[in-house]
């Protein structure tokens, strides 16, 4: 039965007739269905924000760096739909769900998304369908949350339906590596799932590394970030050691990166920002905690690098203890609230903790963002008044007490800011070369 249901599903994958479902719309869903579509698949999208649902069917994109040329090119062709009828699921042959895994408030993992979004599949799945999750998560969630809800239903994984975990590798407004360029990594619960899986994205994705289990897959996605979270975390490190020696970081930094091998560059920042770094190396320590293993590494990173916002304005504080005054009363601008250059992403932004801590000194606090328009975002400027991107004019910046640049972004004027700003905190190492206006962050 099994092999009837494969062999039916490679055909359709493989004469592109196979109807690809992607679960959750946003910065991996999106470009993953428009990749689908533009490879001749037939791509159902499906997401709970009414407003995304309309947006897309009107040929309009939301995602800075995915263009509505793209959207309205993928709906004439009669390639990409967008809707909210979860029912719809039964008219797919492939499911993906690309939805967010973030940590409760005790830093516990949060996998209501993925459990909610199992149990729309679970109510249409029927035999001959392929499920994949592409949410970062732990190592087991595939095999143990998915498949045993999936399998309530009296369906077999491997059997009459079929199970495997493909990570997102998305990086949001890198030009060099996008999302049909990036390598995928797929691992099945079973090896039909594997087969499958791998056909099915190699339709779309120039290079497919396959592995052993969608536990392999899943710990691999983990060791990417748990790997870069330590690195930012010893590079920010440094920073705040060789500030206090008199040393540049960003002098040193240049100089270690001449060597040809052994040394990988890491930049210092404000604190670590999107929905992957902050969040994903402690799914990792909390499903390591199920086997009585310690993650030391892990949770020092996650202390240091929550702790950058707030040495940012302890520096704040110092530059205006410079200028005789105190953060109390002082107007602050911050430069940029995204957490990364050239998008407008704002999600586990370093500028939500630096922002709110300096209101609770009683700065008067505004920002500048080309890319963000309006705050707040629900979800990390609870209780706090709206605010609005100033405009980056000279009188705008003579105004301020100090402003800090927290995202550097590519559109700002640095020059400006330098020749009419009293005060310049750089958290980003925009400007090298020591200026009595500068203090290093």
């Amino acid at each position: 039965m099994s092999l009837n249901h494969k062999a039916s599903l490679l055909q359709k994958i493989e004469q592109r007739t196979a109807v690809v479902g992607v679960i959750g719309l946003g910065y991996v869903g999106l470009p993953l269905a428009l990749a689908f579509a533009e490879r001749g698949m037939r791509v159902l999208g499906f997401d709970t924000d009414p407003k995304k649902q309309a947006l897309l069917n009107a040929g309009r994109s939301y995602i800075q760096h995915i263009s509505e040329e793209r959207v309205a090119k993928a709906l004439a062709a009669e390639r990409f739909a967008a809707t909210a009828e979860f029912g719809r699921l039964r008219e797919c042959d492939a499911i993906l769900i690309c939805v967010p895994t973030p940590l409760t408030e005790t830093r516990d993992p949060d996998l209501s998304y993925v459990a909610a979004t199992t149990r729309e599949i679970k109510a249409v799945l029927r035999p001959g369908q392929l499920i994949v999750l592409e949410s970062t998560t732990y190592p087991g969630t595939t095999d143990e949350l998915v498949k045993e809800s999936l399998e309530s239903t009296g369906l077999h994984s491997g059997r009459d339906f079929f199970l495997a975990f493909s990570p997102e590798r998305e990086d949001p407004g890198n030009s060099s590596f996008t999302t049909t360029t990036i390598p995928k990594v797929v691992g099945g619960c079973d090896p039909d799932a594997g087969d499958l899986a791998e056909a099915l994205y190699a339709t779309a994705i120039a290079k497919i590394v396959r592995v052993s289990s969608a536990a392999a897959a899943e710990a691999a996605k983990i060791t990417e970030n748990v790997f870069r979270a330590v690195n930012i975390a010893l590079v920010n490190e440094l920073k705040v050691v060789y500030e206090r020696m008199g040393i540049d970081v960003w002098e040193v930094l240049d100089a270690a990166s001449t060597k040809p091998f052994g040394f990988m560059r890491f930049n210092p920042g404000p604190g670590w920002g999107g929905h992957c770094i902050p969040l994903d190396p402690f799914y990792l320590a909390w499903k390591a905690r199920q086997y009585g293993a310690d993650t030391k590494f892990i949770e020092l990173a996650g202390e240091v690098n929550r702790a950058m916002p707030d040495y940012v304005v302890e520096r704040v504080q110092h530059g205006l203890n410079l200028h005789k005054k105190s953060v109390n009363g002082s107007r602050v601008l911050l430069l940029g609230m995204a957490y990364k250059k050239n998008i407008g992403d704002t999600r586990e932004s370093p500028a939500y903790p630096i922002a709110r801590t300096l209101i609770g000194l009683g700065a008067e606090l505004g920002y500048h963002d080309p890319l963000v328009n309006v705050l707040p975002d629900t979800r990390s400027w609870p209780g706090h008044p709206e605010l609005r991107s100033q405009p980056l004019t000279a009188e705008v910046l003579a105004r301020q007490d100090a402003v800090v640049i927290v995202t550097d972004h590519s559109q700002v004027d640095y020059a400006l800011v330098l020749a009419e700003a009293p005060l310049v905190i750089d958290a980003r190492g925009v400007y090298r070369a020591p200026h009595p206006k500068v203090i290093k962050a």
